[in-house]
């Protein structure tokens, strides 16, 4: 079956502790669009040995194989959509792991403010390194795409999602060659069938959620002990802010 010429895969980069789910609500709330969950989360645990709450019923609900992974994401887009949205954790993307099928997608880097991301990150991971952040893996990505398209990648920052959303959705659709849909603003409560299994464990708001809600300030502290962790992901963070989508 020829896909039609307008199709096209938007893998949004993200790290934990963002509001990458409540993207992929708002995109998946679009006729024309089929999104994924974390497609590479099975072969990251496989691999890594990570124990994750419902690991096991993670890597039996996906394929381990980032290779037929990889196949499914850069193939004929589901459903008879026109857009396959494909939502990262960076930190899936392993050393071991080629890069040249990124290069077909339209990328784009969701980040947030280091000292939110990491207070909230060592909540549930209180030994979360740099490598756990994604942050390394979106820079070493986004350098690559650079480099071979001549052109700077698409990113985001969630604190600019959350003060004006559709401004920045607005934008980013104009960016990445799709037309801006009023259904990716609000969306129905409750879970969906495109979820990870995991989502028992970490959906429990967005679940509730119905739309972007207001950026709430979090004033607390990074510990100590992440002092030199929080400093060298402000540096990517710093590097990756300054390439983003500003609104007017």
């Amino acid at each position: 079956m020829t896909e039609p010429k307008t199709s096209i895969r938007i893998a949004m980069w993200s790290g934990p502790r963002n509001i990458s789910t409540a993207l992929m609500r708002s995109w998946g709330n679009r006729p024309d669009t089929f999104v994924c969950d974390e497609p590479l989360y099975a072969h990251y645990l496989k691999v890594t040995g990570i124990d994750h709450p419902g690991r096991e019923e993670v890597m039996d609900s996906q394929n381990t194989d980032w290779k037929t992974v990889v196949e499914e994401l850069t193939g004929e887009v589901p459903d008879g959509k026109t857009i396959y949205y494909q939502k990262h954790m960076a930190h899936h993307l392993l050393e071991n792991m080629d890069r040249d099928w990124i290069d077909s997608l339209e990328n784009v880097f969701l980040i947030r403010d280091p000292r939110e991301m990491l207070t909230s990150l060592l909540r549930v991971t209180p030994n979360a390194t740099v490598a756990d952040t994604g942050l390394p893996q979106q820079w070493e990505l986004f350098e690559r795409l650079r480099k071979n398209r001549g052109k700077i990648p698409i990113v985001i920052d969630a604190k600019d999602v959350l003060a004006k959303p559709r401004e920045l959705l607005s934008l980013l659709c104009d960016e990445a060659g799709v037309p801006f849909n009023e259904a990716m603003l609000s969306w129905p409560a409750g879970p969906r069938e495109t979820d990870g299994v995991w989502a028992k464990y970490w959906y429990t708001a967005v679940e509730k959620s119905t739309g972007f809600l207001p950026h709430v300030p979090k004033p607390d502290p990074v510990p100590a002990t992440h002092d030199s962790v929080h400093e060298e992901c402000r540096e990517y963070y710093d590097r990756l802010y300054t390439h983003r989508l500003k609104l007017g």
